[in-house]
């Protein structure tokens, strides 16, 4: 069965899409004297475009860029100006399969951004294990999850992957959370929760599945009487 997805289409937009706001451009997006100085180490300029486009996504989103990967137009025109190139020269970036590698490793040591691997996948879960408990929502989770991941100059991995991740960890929250509450019951509680779960009402079904069948009385729904009391 597929695992069922934490996000709505909309809030992994959201989380993961490439800006394309002039503010978030202007703030995430705008290259310093040394990033450009890296990027003319490159020669062509498809590959010096196509190098600073993935230098900015590791930035904000803090993903790799997926190979073949639709650019939107306000990005590609907003890097190539402060390079003095034109959004075209991306066309042709990554023609050779490891232009785009060698640029990722490049990245990578100049930089310092880690792969989720090894160590730095190892000191994100033990993150989730430690704010799980405290999540408002899943939404919330992997939310965090992704400003962490930037923060600690970590590449995001596959959707899929965080969200079974911060999935995986808010289950086993709530299972510590369950058997805590459930520690500090006396026998006497148990028993009573017990009966609710295997009493039935009239033969059918437990009184749990009864009283859940109703719904609290809206009192947005009473009406008032409109003859002042005497």
């Amino acid at each position: 069965m597929p695992r069922r997805s934490l996000l709505t289409a909309r809030q992994r937009a959201a989380l993961f899409e490439l800006p394309v706001e002039e503010a978030l451009l202007l703030k995430h997006y705008t290259l310093d004297d040394e990033d450009i100085e890296y990027i003319r180490t490159r020669r062509r300029p498809e590959n010096q475009i196509g190098f600073a486009l993935q230098l900015c996504a590791f930035r904000y989103p803090g993903r790799l860029l997926k190979s073949g990967e639709l650019i939107p137009e306000p990005v590609s025109r907003f890097v190539a100006a402060q390079l003095g190139l034109k959004p075209d020269d991306l066309l042709s970036y990554a023609a050779r399969d490891n232009t785009r590698h060698e640029h990722l490793s490049f990245l990578r040591k100049i930089y310092g951004y880690k792969t989720f691997t090894g160590k730095p996948a190892k000191q994100m879960r033990i993150w989730l294990d430690k704010n799980a408990e405290t999540a408002h929502s899943s939404e919330g989770m992997v939310r965090g999850f992704v400003e962490e991941c930037r923060r600690r100059h970590i590449v995001l991995p596959g959707l899929s992957m965080i969200e079974r991740h911060c999935a995986e960890a808010l289950v086993a929250a709530e299972r510590r959370l369950d058997t805590r509450i459930v520690s500090r019951l006396d026998g006497k509680i148990r028993g009573r929760l017990n009966d609710l779960l295997t009493e039935g009402t009239d033969g059918r079904i437990s009184h749990f599945i009864w009283l859940r069948q109703f719904e609290a009385v809206s009192y947005t729904h009473l009406t008032l009487p409109t003859t002042p009391y005497v």
